[in-house]
């Protein structure tokens, strides 16, 4: 008996959290009586498929000095959060260095 050949087309992988990349999200303030990690997850859900995956990519939330969210999201994930009603802006995530100049001009 001949041995049916394998094929050859591959499957799309599905993104998980380790491929993503930290964004950060501001959002729009939660409608009233909303909590704004409730807010978030409805917002993040929308696009990542369910409320467990989100609750796994979700990072931190922010509520004082801005409103918005951190999450590690795929390249195909941030396009599609930018879309969603209520997100004002998604911004890649980095650390940032302090240059003070020379050592020999700095004044302590």
């Amino acid at each position: 008996m001949a041995e049916e050949p394998k094929s050859t087309e591959q499957t799309p992988a599905t993104p998980t959290a380790a491929e993503g990349e930290v964004h950060i999200i501001y959002t729009e303030q939660p409608p009233q009586g909303l909590e704004p990690e409730t807010h978030h997850l409805n917002t993040l859900t929308s696009v990542i498929g369910s409320e467990e995956a989100a609750k796994g990519v979700l990072l931190y939330v922010y509520k004082h000095a801005a409103c918005g969210f951190s999450a590690k999201l795929t390249p195909d994930q941030v396009e599609q959060i930018s879309k969603q009603p209520g997100v004002l802006q998604v911004v890649k995530s980095g650390t940032a260095q302090l240059h003070s100049g020379p050592a020999q001009t700095r004044n302590l």
